[in-house]
């Protein structure tokens, strides 16, 4: 059994569907951000950065005590290897899939987030920053779907690059993107979408969290920390 420790985000989402799309058993833990549980010290003790995902195997490969994983995409490869699903066992094609799983990790995840966060949920609209991030956003679409033009998938057959990055674009109106600008990737987030496992994925976040919208004090909750909460000060 796998404890998965999520909330409704796209690196949360990451996971779900990988859960859903392996068969793996597994439990839902949530831990709801925009009320802090993500600073609770039982939940820091499986994620010392203070962030979901997070997940605890009880039944290792191999056997022995449980093990503990925070950020998704060593989540992701963790889940694959021990499954022998989504990452391929050919040198090439497998680190074909780990580049991208990178690139979505430090380029797409972070360069959208804060295009989501200077026009969504700044208390200051700031044009140079929502300048900056939505047209780095634009550049890594792009890359992405000029690498597409002659793939259905980003390592060739699905993998964990494309549950990767597939909940990054999910957002892209919020991200101030238009699909119809990217056909490449347009046709490649159709065919994931459609997936029954990203469906039900996507059905579990509703259900858990049907609020869109982040009130003041969540607002302040997950962008007002510094180093005083993890210090505990």
């Amino acid at each position: 059994m796998i404890d998965l420790y999520y909330w409704t985000t796209p690196n949360g989402h990451k996971i779900t569907i990988f859960l859903e799309e392996s068969g793996l058993p597994y439990k839902i833990i949530p831990v709801n951000i925009g009320q802090g549980a993500q600073f609770e010290p039982e939940f820091l003790k499986i994620s010392p950065n203070n962030k979901i995902p997070a997940i605890v195997d009880h039944n290792p490969s191999g056997g022995g005590e449980p093990i503990s994983l925070f950020e998704s995409g060593a989540i992701l490869l963790y889940l694959s290897e021990k499954t022998g699903q989504f990452l391929s066992k050919n040198l090439h094609n497998r680190y074909h899939t780990v580049q991208w799983l990178f690139w979505q990790v430090a380029g797409l995840g972070p360069m959208a987030g804060q295009t989501h966060h200077f026009t969504q949920y700044a208390s200051e609209k700031i044009p140079y920053a929502i300048e900056r991030y939505t047209k780095e956003t634009s550049r890594l679409y792009a890359v992405l779907d000029k690498h597409l033009k002659d793939r259905d998938y980003i390592a060739d057959e699905y993998s964990i690059a494309d549950m990767a990055c597939y909940p990054w674009i999910v957002p892209y109106e919020k991200q101030q993107q238009d699909l119809e600008n990217f056909p490449n990737l347009k046709k490649w987030f159709k065919l994931i979408e459609a997936r029954p496992a990203v469906r039900r994925a996507y059905d579990i976040a509703r259900e858990m969290n049907p609020e869109t919208t982040l009130s003041a004090e969540a607002k302040k909750i997950l962008f007002g920390q510094g180093a005083g909460i993890v210090r505990g000060n």
